[in-house]
């Protein structure tokens, strides 16, 4: 028991180093072996408790480590996402530990990877998304390693990191049987192989890869605003004189984060707000494009009968749509528009809404007032274009999603710009970790990405996922930054999550063939 317990927390503590940004990710390739070393135990002496509490313990240490800070934002958001994650790692791991009793090792491991990289693929797509910890987003403060991002994805980075396991726990486990020093020596030599030979290829493409496009002039705004409390205190003209304060240079576009202009406006008004004549006057007469965020809101007529799910209703009964919007105002040009799709789950977004709006829809707008809602997303990745940029307006943590990003990009975008509001976070890990996974998404597509973050950090990412400028934490500025337009698409662009594709076959596969060849057995 005391070994088991050990180890489970040894896993937890290398999932925790081994992750960025102030962690060392050659750990990752040795995370999850205590933990695998823990299932070889209960499976060769049949024991039949406590595998479960080992494993979760695990996952609860990585979670509660390395996404603590949620709290800051959200009590409920963050207990849930730290105890639920967890719960759904735990529950994956013992799903192989379940296979493993049916299977040959030779099926039960290549199982495990596959049902990894199935689950890390499920998470990216379900109602409780919450793909923060998936495993390739363990190398986004090293982007010198995972070059090869650029055909892979995210999900080489996981593969990587899961086949790495294996080679050691398959080591350890036949010199723990056999005592042979040479097991050991074999060992280190086929993991330092199967690190080194990714890393030096990466490396190469590093060096060999050469910035494409024709370059733009970007100006980057950092406010820095306290989101708990300043942004409140302003109306939008005030925030918007704030928000041009800042502009400093002629440029082809200046970015400005996520809810920018936070007091609701109604979306189908607000070309005659004067919130929009100033921005539109601003653009026109420094001929720059503006991209900001805005908070939307469009209230139906009482008389209105058709209402869409997505809709709110207050106390009184008046529904009301709400949106997390960027708009892009090109001078006299009719103003673009695109709402975000990746909605934060409770805050944003309410998860399985058709089962818990008829169980609690009429508790919830009797005790805070608004019915049990959501924000309205869109289906299409929408390109909002200016002269020869086409730039990818992603909204706050839509930049963590590696295929969703690449739609963006299949649409003609030849710039990535990240708008978000990270102060929630407070000064923690939340909004370093939330730019490094930027990184990776400039190497999968080959972009430039400008990042502009309400109190930080705003920077200018190049197409190898170098951060060339920044703008620290709660510093008020602005980065004028030269960006190269590159038109040109990957191999990962063009073919998405191709290795999550496989990995669900072999999984379903394997799951399938585990009980015929149990079945056949018996």
């Amino acid at each position: 028991m005391r070994k088991n317990l050990f180890l489970a927390i040894l896993s937890g503590i290398l999932f925790s180093i081994g992750w960025p940004t102030y962690g060392f990710p050659l750990f990752l390739f040795f995370a999850f072996v205590p933990l695998l070393l823990i299932e070889e135990d209960f499976y060769q002496n049949k024991h039949k408790k406590r595998f479960f509490c080992y494993v979760y313990l695990a996952f609860f240490i990585w979670n509660l480590t390395k996404t603590w800070w949620i709290l800051n934002s959200t009590v409920v958001g963050g207990v849930f996402a730290v105890v639920v994650n967890s719960l759904l790692m735990t529950f994956t791991f013992c799903l192989f530990h379940f296979v493993r009793k049916r299977l040959p090792d030779s099926m039960a491991l290549p199982f495990f990877v596959a049902m990894w990289i199935s689950f890390e693929k499920f998470h990216l797509n379900w109602d409780f998304s919450w793909p923060w910890l998936n495993l390739g987003n363990g190398f986004s403060d090293v982007p010198s390693w995972v070059q090869w991002y650029e055909f892979t994805g995210n999900f080489g980075g996981a593969l990587w990191i899961l086949v790495g396991n294996l080679i050691v726990y398959k080591g350890l486990s036949v010199f723990l049987r056999r005592h042979h020093r040479y097991i050991i020596y074999k060992m280190f030599f086929k993991i330092a192989l199967w690190i080194a030979l990714p890393m030096i290829f990466s490396w190469w493409l590093g060096r060999n890869y050469q910035e494409k496009g024709k370059e733009a002039s970007v100006e980057i705004l950092q406010p820095n605003l306290d989101p708990w409390e300043d942004k409140f205190h302003y109306n939008n003209s005030q925030l918007a004189d704030n928000l041009l304060a800042l502009v400093q240079d002629s440029t082809d576009l200046i970015v400005a984060p996520e809810t920018a202009i936070s007091q609701y406006v109604e979306i189908n008004s607000f070309k005659h707000t004067s919130v929009y004549d100033k921005l539109a006057n601003f653009s026109k007469s420094h001929h720059a494009a503006i991209l900001t965020g805005v908070d939307f809101i469009h209230w139906y007529p009482k008389t209105s009968v058709n209402i869409p799910d997505t809709a709110n209703k207050t106390r009184s009964g008046r529904w009301f749509d709400m949106y997390n919007s960027a708009v892009l105002i090109d001078g006299a040009k009719p103003f673009q528009i695109y709402h975000k799709s990746k909605l934060v789950v409770g805050a944003e977004y309410t998860p399985f809404k058709e089962i818990l709006v008829p169980l609690i829809g009429d508790w919830v707008t009797k005790t805070i007032g608004v019915s049990m809602g959501s924000n309205v997303s869109q289906k299409k990745r929408g390109v909002f274009v200016s002269g020869k940029i086409r730039v990818a307006p992603i909204i706050c943590y839509e930049s963590i999603y590696g295929q969703y990003v690449t739609d963006y990009v299949k649409n003609k975008a030849n710039l990535l710009a990240v708008i978000t509001n990270d102060g929630w976070w407070g000064n923690t890990e939340g909004h370093k970790q939330h730019l490094s996974m930027a990184r990776l998404r400039a190497i999968e597509n080959r972009r430039d990405v400008v990042q502009s973050a309400n109190t930080g950090i705003s920077a200018y990412v190049d197409q190898k996922g170098n951060i060339i400028q920044s703008l620290g934490y709660n510093t008020r500025g602005q980065i004028l930054a030269t960006v190269r337009l590159n038109e040109n698409e990957t191999f990962y662009t063009q073919q998405g999550d191709y290795i999550a594709r496989v990995a669900i076959f072999m999984a379903i596969l394997l799951f399938l063939y585990s009980f015929a060849h149990k079945k056949i057995r018996l």
